[in-house]
C-alpha cells in the first residue's frame, strides 16, 4: 500500500524548519523581556536609589511598563515595513535590536558609579528593546500562522505562546540557579548581569538561524500579484484596517493582564508581599511555566477542533471565577505560589488561540500592521503595566482593585470573541478580513483536501 502526499499539503510542510526557527527566537526575546521582570529587585537596588526600597522596585517596575509602551510604536513601524518588505526581513532586524539593548544592560554602570544617568540609561535601552519588541513579537504570530496549515493554525499559532513561556522558563531558571548559587549581596553587586550578558551571546546564534528562514508564503504570493498587477484582491479600506486593530486591541486586552501578572508579576507578589523566600519563589514560578510551556500546544490543538471563539470565552470566565481565589491562596509557603500560578497560566493557555484568531480576522496587505498596532498597544497600556498596577495597588492595601482590574480586562476579551468576530478556524488566510463566509468556505475545502493527502491512495 502507498501513501500519496498532494503537491500543495507537500510544499505547506516545507517550512517546518523556518516556523522551528522564528520561535527559537521568539524564546530568546521573551526570555530577556522576563529576565527583567524576574530580576527586578535586584535591578532595582543596583540602578536606582537604594535608600528606598519599595520607591526603587516601583520605579524598576515603572521602566518595565514604560518600555511597553514603545510596543505600539515599533508595532506600527515594522507591522508596515513587514506589510513592505516582508517578514523574515523584520524578524531579523528586531533580533539585532533586542539582542544589543540586551547586552548593553548587562554592561552598564550603576547608580553608585554615575547616579541618576544610570536609570537615565536603564530607561533609554528599555525604550529601545519595547520598540523592537512591538515588530517581533506581531511579526512572529504573523509569520507562524501564515506558514501553518490551516487545520493546524491553532496548534502552530500557540508556539508564540509556547515561546512566551519558554523564554520565561529559562529566566526563572536562571534566577532560580544564580540566587541558588550566590547571597543577595552578590546577586545585587554583580550577577543580576548574567542573564542579559547571556541573551547578548545567544543572539548570535538566533541571527544565523534567522538568516536561513523561508519567506512566508502567503505574503510571498500576495506581493507577486501586486508587484505583477494581477492581484484579485479588493483594496482595503481605512475601517477595515482601525476595525482590525481595534478587534486585536480588545481581543489581547485580558489576555495580556492576565499572562503578565501570572507569568511576571506573581513570584515578585510572593517575595515583596508574603514574604516568600527569592529562590523558592523562582523555583515555583519555574514549575508552573514549565507545565504551561507543555500545555499550550494542547490548548491551541483543541481550538482547532472546537474553534477559536469557545476557546477565548472560556479564558475570560476562567479569569472571572478564579482570579480572586488563586491571588488569596498565595502565602509564604511555596506550594502556594505552585498552585495558584499552575491554574493562571492554564487559564491564559485557554486564550492561547488569540494568536492565530488575529491573523484569521485580518486581510494580507494590512495584517503586520493591524496586528502589530492593536497587539503591541493591549501589551503597553494592560500587559507591561501589570506588575507596576498590581504592585501599586498591593502596597496601598487594596487588592481587590488589583484583581478587579484583571477580572474587567478579561470580561472585554471574551465579549470581543462571544459578539463581535467570526468563527475563523480553517478560514483561507487569502481570504481573511474581506468576505467571512466565503473564506471560511474556501479553508474548508482547504481542510478536507489537505486531509485527504495523507489518506492511503
Amino acid at each position: 500500500m502507498t501513501h500519496t502526499i498532494a503537491p500543495d499539503a507537500a510544499r505547506r510542510r516545507a517550512p517546518l524548519r523556518s516556523v522551528v526557527v522564528s520561535g527559537v527566537g521568539n524564546v530568546l526575546e521573551w526570555y530577556e523581556w522576563t529576565a527583567y521582570a524576574v530580576f527586578a529587585p535586584f535591578i532595582a537596588a543596583a540602578v536606582f536609589n537604594a535608600d528606598d526600597p519599595v520607591s526603587s522596585l516601583l520605579s524598576t517596575l515603572a521602566v518595565f511598563a514604560v518600555g511597553f509602551l514603545m510596543r505600539p510604536l515599533g508595532g506600527v513601524f515594522f507591522g508596515r515595513l513587514a506589510d513592505r518588505r516582508g517578514r523574515k526581513f523584520v524578524l531579523i532586524a528586531t533580533m539585532l535590536m533586542m539582542a544589543g539593548g540586551s547586552l548593553a544592560i548587562g554592561l552598564m554602570p550603576t547608580y553608585d558609579s554615575i547616579g541618576t544617568w544610570a536609570s537615565v540609561l536603564l530607561l533609554a535601552l528599555r525604550l529601545i528593546q519595547g520598540f523592537a519588541h512591538g515588530g517581533e513579537s506581531a511579526t512572529v504570530a504573523v509569520y507562524i500562522t501564515e506558514m501553518s496549515t490551516p487545520q493546524r493554525r491553532g496548534m502552530w499559532g500557540s508556539f508564540t505562546f509556547v515561546a512566551v513561556f519558554g523564554g520565561a522558563v529559562i529566566a526563572y531558571l536562571t534566577g532560580a540557579t544564580v540566587t541558588g548559587a550566590l547571597d543577595a549581596t552578590a546577586v545585587s553587586n554583580w550577577a543580576w548581569r548574567i542573564p542579559f550578558l547571556l541573551g547578548g551571546a545567544f543572539a548570535v546564534v538566533v541571527l544565523i538561524l534567522r538568516r536561513q528562514m523561508d519567506e512566508s508564503e502567503v505574503f510571498e504570493e500576495h506581493a507577486a500579484g501586486v508587484s505583477s498587477g494581477t492581484t484579485t484582491a479588493p483594496p482595503v479600506s481605512r475601517r477595515q484596517l482601525i476595525r482590525g486593530i481595534l478587534l486585536c486591541f480588545a481581543l489581547m486586552s485580558g489576555i495580556s493582564a492576565a499572562h503578565y501578572t501570572w507569568l511576571s508579576y506573581a513570584s515578585t507578589y510572593a517575595i515583596v508581599q508574603k514574604g516568600m523566600d527569592a529562590n523558592s519563589a523562582f523555583w515555583m514560578s519555574l514549575i508552573a511555566t514549565v507545565i504551561a510551556t507543555v500545555a499550550v500546544p494542547w490548548f491551541g490543538l483543541l481550538s482547532d477542533k472546537i474553534g477559536r471563539r469557545p476557546m477565548l470565552i472560556t479564558f475570560g470566565v476562567g479569569i472571572v471565577v478564579l482570579q480572586f481565589p488563586l491571588m488569596t491562596l498565595i502565602s509564604d509557603r511555596p506550594w502556594t505560589l505552585l498552585v495558584a500560578a499552575t491554574v493562571g497560566l492554564m487559564i491564559v493557555c485557554a486564550g492561547s488561540c488569540v494568536s492565530a484568531a488575529m491573523p484569521e480576522i485580518l486581510p494580507t496587505p494590512i495584517r503586520a500592521m493591524a496586528l502589530g498596532i492593536g497587539f503591541s498597544s493591549a501589551s503597553a497600556i494592560f500587559g507591561g503595566s501589570a506588575p507596576y498596577v498590581n504592585q501599586l495597588l498591593n502596597s496601598l492595601d487594596v487588592p481587590w482593585a488589583a484583581n478587579f482590574y484583571i477580572m474587567s480586562l478579561a470580561l472585554l476579551t471574551a465579549f470581543t470573541a462571544w459578539r463581535l468576530i467570526p468563527e475563523t478556524k480553517g478560514i483561507d488566510l487569502a481570504a481573511a478580513g474581506r468576505d467571512d463566509t466565503a473564506a471560511r468556505q474556501r479553508g474548508v475545502a482547504v481542510v478536507l483536501a489537505e486531509n485527504r493527502a495523507y489518506m492511503p491512495g
